[in-house]
């Protein structure tokens, strides 16, 4: 059950098959729809989700009304408000669905329960948070150091899979640029 779920757990850490099950059985399997808002500011954020299928952003929205994209979820990828999630905090950010998808939702407090059964799933998620955190940083670098087209090319080398499943405004907004300077620097590409 969840190959790839399973696969996603073992690229890291030896588990057991005992052990993987006993992760998959606190998942909840949730279905959604493109549009559906998983996240809304000001929600009680109590899971994470791990992406089976589809695509979501996670955004929020200035005082003016204006969106600036966090963060991308494709397949294999994990998402959520993680401030409010780990801080219990409420929610700050949108999580909204660009494709119809499939998610396995992780509660907080079985995750807990969960760690001081088998500690080696703490050390799973200290290491996606790590890899999460070092991505951010490289991300907020980048958008310090670098021109838009060499931000752009990186995005593109850094997540093939998303070409062709998030549009261009999209990608343009995640990158801090407009996106007619994205369609400019397309075309010389």
């Amino acid at each position: 059950m969840y190959p790839q779920l399973q696969a996603h757990l073992l690229k890291d850490i030896n588990f057991t098959p005992s052990e993987v099950q006993e992760f998959i059985s606190i998942l909840k399997h949730q279905k959604l729809n493109k549009k559906d808002l998983l996240i809304q500011p000001g929600d009680k954020v109590t899971h994470e989700h791990y992406v089976l299928k589809g695509c979501l952003k996670a955004y929020y929205l200035d005082k003016n009304g204006q969106m600036h994209i966090i963060q991308f979820a494709v397949e294999d990828w994990w998402i959520s408000d993680f401030e409010a999630f780990f801080n219990e905090k409420p929610a700050q950010l949108f999580v909204e669905c660009l494709e119809n998808s499939e998610l396995l939702s992780l509660d907080k407090v079985a995750l807990e329960k969960l760690y001081t059964r088998i500690p080696k799933f703490e050390r799973f998620f200290r290491l996606k948070v790590t890899k999460a955190f070092v991505a951010l940083r490289n991300r907020i670098l980048s958008s310090l150091q670098k021109d838009s087209k060499t931000r752009y090319v990186e995005f593109c080398k850094q997540y093939p899979s998303l070409q062709g499943r998030i549009a261009n405004y999209h990608i343009a907004n995640y990158l801090g640029m407009t996106p007619e300077s994205l369609s400019r620097i397309r075309k010389t590409i």
